[in-house]
């Protein structure tokens, strides 16, 4: 089974990479991106088209469940605007005065997510909450392989508040 992940290291991971910083060049794509309200209209924008064809070039493989997770990811990362060195589960817990940014509340629906949709819903919700700041090739690698080892690991990042009752 090939490697569906992204890394600095590796070509996908520079494509992502690079795609990513140019949609600051890009205003016209990005926005349509962020507008886009679900993965068909990602699919049918340019921007997106641009990262799936030079991802293809370098041996994406061309499987229709990991072109709907691709495309979430070009959805969710045009609403990412800074990097985070920080996982997104602790990016999420970070603390805003006495509570997090993303409630545990919040957190937990995203948890439930069950498909892709569910999950591109729930983080374009949720990435203004982080001052759109995410590092792009770990929300990239999380979405592309969204399941419930991501989920249980998420759930151990995440710095969940203490119970009053404790």
């Amino acid at each position: 089974m090939t490697d569906l992940t992204f890394r600095r290291d590796q070509p996908w991971g520079e494509i992502v990479l690079k795609w990513w910083h140019g949609l600051a060049d890009d205003t016209g794509g990005r926005a349509t991106l962020r507008r886009a309200s679900d993965l068909t209209a990602v699919a049918l924008a340019p921007a997106y088209q641009r990262l799936y064809r030079r991802l293809r070039a370098a041996g994406w493989p061309d499987e229709p469940w990991q072109n709907d997770r691709l495309a979430a990811v070009a959805g969710l990362l045009a609403h990412v605007r800074e990097l985070d060195a920080d996982s997104l589960p602790i990016a999420m817990s970070r603390r805003d005065g006495d509570k997090p940014r993303v409630s545990p509340l919040r957190f937990r629906r995203l948890l439930e997510s069950r498909d892709v949709d569910a999950l591109f819903t729930g983080l374009r919700r949720t990435l203004p909450l982080l001052q759109q700041r995410a590092d792009p090739l770990a929300l990239a690698t999380d979405v592309l392989a969204w399941g419930d080892k991501v989920r249980k690991r998420w759930a151990y990042d995440y710095d969940w508040p203490e119970s009053k009752s404790a």
